[in-house]
C-alpha cells in the first residue's frame, strides 16, 4: 500500500513539472559558450577583401585534410589600397570531412578563419555529400552578411569550466 502512494506521488510531481522539451525546428536551445560549429572565413570590410592570404597553414595542419587553398598576388596591393601582398585565390572546405577540431582557427596567423558559433554552423545536413564542399564565396557569405553573432569569444577560464582563480589583490583583501 505504501508503494502505491509513493508511485502516485511520483506521478503527480511529474504532472505539475514544467516540460523540458522544445519544439526543435522552430525553437532553438541556446548554444554553450565554447561550442564548435564549422569553419567560415572572415571578410575585411575596410579593404573589401578576405582576411585570408591563402598561406595554406590551416590546410597543412588539418588532421582530416578537408581543406584546399591556393593564393595569388593581390591586385589591391599593387594599387596601394591593401597591405596584403598575397590574397586567397581558391579555398575549398569539405564539411563532410571536417571534424571541427579548431586547429585551423588556432594556427591562422591572420585571424581569417573562425568557427561559426550560431545554429547555422551546426545545421548543415544535405542529401548529397558533394553539397557539403564549400568554395570561397560560400565560406565568406556568413561574414559578409554579418550573421556571425560573436566570432571571437573570450575564454572562460581554467579548462573552460567557468572557474578561474582570484587575482592576488582580491585574495589579500578577502582575508
Amino acid at each position: 500500500m505504501l508503494g502505491l502512494f509513493k508511485a502516485l506521488g511520483t506521478t503527480l510531481s511529474v504532472i505539475v513539472r514544467k516540460p523540458v522539451t522544445l519544439q526543435y525546428p522552430a525553437v532553438h536551445k541556446e548554444l554553450p559558450h565554447r561550442t564548435r560549429g564549422f569553419p567560415v572565413l572572415l571578410w575585411d570590410f575596410e579593404v573589401l577583401e578576405p582576411f585570408c592570404t591563402g598561406c595554406q597553414v590551416c590546410a597543412r595542419y588539418c588532421p582530416s585534410e578537408c581543406m584546399s587553398v591556393t593564393m595569388k598576388d593581390n591586385p589591391l596591393h599593387a594599387d596601394g589600397k591593401s597591405k596584403r601582398r598575397k590574397i586567397v585565390d581558391k579555398f575549398y572546405l569539405d564539411y563532410g570531412r571536417c571534424m571541427r577540431c579548431n586547429i585551423c582557427v588556432e594556427v591562422c596567423n591572420f585571424d581569417a578563419i573562425v568557427l561559426n558559433n550560431s545554429w547555422s554552423g551546426h545545421e548543415v545536413s544535405r542529401y548529397d555529400r558533394r553539397d557539403l564542399v564549400n568554395d570561397l564565396e560560400a565560406l565568406l557569405a556568413k561574414s559578409k552578411e554579418g550573421s556571425l553573432t560573436n566570432p571571437f569569444r573570450e575564454p572562460l577560464g581554467m579548462a573552460h569550466s567557468g572557474w578561474s582563480p582570484k587575482p592576488r589583490g582580491e585574495k589579500a583583501e578577502a582575508e
